[in-house]
């Protein structure tokens, strides 16, 4: 039988790799569709060809491989430019979403979007999980992590979908506001509750 499949999504600093790398220590099969997006524009693959017939050498590293600032750079103030991009890649990820999740043997599996409600790919799972922090504890986690200032975090938590958004769409909610024995209870409960469910739905 076909696994189904679970979107898991949360704002900056929410935790949602540690997260998934729980659900993985329990045999779950995840994508992560960031990860998805850098391996369509690998050196070797068609995306990066035709991102450079249109670019330019400009967009390469010296490795030869994508420089995502420099192409950040070329269509962020362009609309039509980023529009391109999109229309050429989102259907590459999703495929490879698609391609990695048809390998998966456990009964359900896991897609990771930090833009799931954003972007639409809500609708192609079959259930949600949304990992939810209070904002304040979002801010202090991503700020050190990632070294960057409050004010910085505060702008990317402004640009993502508002928690209320992102709720609104969940079938699941977890709070990751403790400690990681804590969160690996929860994700145990989850698993548990998932296994009895068929295609996603109760």
């Amino acid at each position: 039988m076909k696994p189904w499949i679970l979107g898991l999504t949360g704002g900056i600093g929410s935790g949602k790799s540690a997260v998934v790398e729980e659900f993985g220590r329990l045999g779950v099969h995840w994508v992560d569709a960031d990860h998805a997006a850098r391996w369509v524009v690998e050196p070797g693959r068609p995306a990066l060809a035709s991102i450079v017939e249109r670019f330019g050498e400009t967009v390469l590293a010296q490795d030869g491989s994508l420089d995502r600032a420099a192409l950040r750079g070329l269509i962020f103030r362009d609309a039509a430019q980023r529009k391109w991009l999109e229309e050429l890649l989102h259907p590459l990820i999703r495929q490879e979403i698609a391609a990695y999740l048809a390998q998966a043997t456990s009964p359900y599996a896991i897609m990771v979007s930090p833009l799931l409600v954003e972007s639409g790919q809500y609708r192609q799972v079959d259930r949600v999980l949304v990992v939810d922090v209070p904002e304040a504890l979002q801010v202090e986690r991503a700020s050190r992590r990632d070294q960057s200032s409050e004010a910085q975090i505060r702008a990317i938590v402004e640009a993502q979908a508002s928690r209320e958004e992102r709720l609104r769409h969940a079938d699941d909610v977890l709070t990751n506001d403790r400690d990681r024995g804590w969160l690996r209870q929860e994700v145990e409960r989850l698993h548990n509750f998932y296994l009895t469910l068929r295609g996603g739905q109760e």
